[in-house]
């Protein structure tokens, strides 16, 4: 039996599974508890130290990097995670381990954010933008506003001076006020920003009949059921990521990092890696849910995914199965010509297989939902890409691109304010 993994991997871990104090509208992952007889929420100690041990062992580099999520991980408690980083220090056996933690931060307080400090947890915090964009969808159980307990969250990091980034999902509202959502973000000290597009489509047969309320990937084939309300439109999503983008290039690059634009900018220079949305295979980000099943990936959390239970199976060899890599592999090899013969193929490689889920203009299956808008984003933004991989190769500073933009030196860029 291999002990480590050919390559590094990543698992999204869920001590909690779906459980969370909000009731989010667009949430994908609250209906989870259908897939669930036995409602025990909770990572139990074996389970959890079993996880921990097998996961530092199977990495095959020294930088171990768990991620935390849930469901909502704060209410398992501070003292959880202390017995998190008590067995991550007992079995570390050399390796440098890291810590990243999301939370809707509604129940950050003092405590936790000197934990959090003191364990150089990185933080990520989910807020949709200012008190009317965020509330529109990130509401409570009662249905009721969840603003001003993130913001209180918030300050509670800062007071301890603990590093954080944010994760603000892209629907239906938020893709309308792009300036508004980024200039909230930077009010606030995000320095990092995360933007995740909000696509779901309505249920088929399959996810009726285990008791879901949105469509399961596999049902991608059928291209009439349609989104909910509450989900991106294409052309909204490219011109989000465009109106921000042109402000971020004229002001902000060096100062403020954003996930996409940090994966464009690789993809110009060369560089592997990156989010697994955008790369050409995938298979190597994983999730664990709270009893120890494992699953292909985080958005993939259906019966036919599931790889096994850490209880009989060693992670290693479910990272490594045949069924996972095929899993990893068929987002390469499903890609439609469309997409093979596309210009910007080197930086989009056709998005997430989950939203897969139209026909390209000569009917054939598997192009992304979100198409129209990544290509129109992807193409507007080739010439300053192109500029800052040159600025790179030369070994200049990066942020030299806003001069470039001011004095109007990149033609054919045309930057809309």
């Amino acid at each position: 039996m291999r002990s480590q993994a050919q390559r590094p991997f990543h698992v999204m871990t869920k001590p909690i599974g779906p459980i969370c104090n909000l009731d989010c509208k667009y949430c994908f992952y609250l209906e989870k508890e259908a897939l669930y007889t036995e409602k025990k929420w909770r990572m139990q100690p074996d389970v959890l130290e079993n996880y921990i041990r097998q996961y530092i062992e199977a990495q095959p580099n020294n930088h171990v990097s768990f991620a935390w999520q849930g469901g909502e991980p704060t209410l398992l408690g501070v003292d959880y995670f202390r017995r998190v980083v008590d067995i991550q220090n007992r079995y570390a056996n050399g390796k440098s381990i890291e810590n990243a933690f999301q939370t809707n931060g509604t129940l950050l307080d003092a405590d936790w954010a000197r934990f959090l400090k003191q364990h150089d947890f990185l933080v990520g915090v989910s807020i949709d933008g200012p008190k009317d964009i965020h509330d529109a969808n990130r509401v409570d159980k009662r249905g009721e506003s969840s603003f001003d307990q993130v913001m209180r969250g918030i300050q509670a990091l800062q007071d301890e001076g603990v590093r954080f980034n944010t994760l603000t999902c892209l629907n239906r509202v938020t893709s309308q006020k792009p300036l508004e959502v980024y200039r909230f973000l930077k009010s606030i000290g995000s320095e990092f920003m995360q933007f995740i597009p909000i696509v779901e489509r309505r249920p088929g047969s399959q996810a009726r009949e285990w008791g879901l309320d949105l469509a399961e990937p596999g049902e991608r084939e059928q291209t009439d059921l349609p989104v909910f309300g509450w989900s991106v439109l294409p052309k909204d999503f490219g011109d989000f990521y465009i109106r921000i983008f042109d402000r971020w290039i004229r002001k902000d690059v060096g100062k403020v990092y954003i996930q996409m634009f940090e994966t464009a900018f690789a993809k110009w220079v060369g560089i592997p890696g990156g989010i697994c949305v955008h790369s050409e295979t995938c298979g190597d980000a994983l999730a664990i849910e709270h009893n120890g099943d494992v699953y292909s990936c985080d958005h993939f959390v259906y019966p036919q995914y599931r790889l096994g239970n850490m209880s009989d199976h060693a992670l290693v060899d479910m990272v490594e199965s045949d069924p996972q890599r095929k899993f990893g592999n068929a987002k390469r090899d499903t890609l439609p010509k469309y997409c093979r013969d596309c210009n910007v193929r080197f930086a989009c490689n056709g998005g997430c297989p989950k939203d897969r889920f139209l026909r390209t203009p000569d009917g054939e299956a598997g192009l992304h939902y979100l198409c129209l808008g990544y290509r129109k984003f992807f193409q507007h933004i080739d010439v300053p890409m192109r500029a800052m991989a040159g600025l790179y190769s030369q070994r200049r500073p990066i942020p030299e691109i806003m001069e470039l933009v001011a004095k109007k030196k990149l033609p054919g860029y045309k930057a809309l304010r």
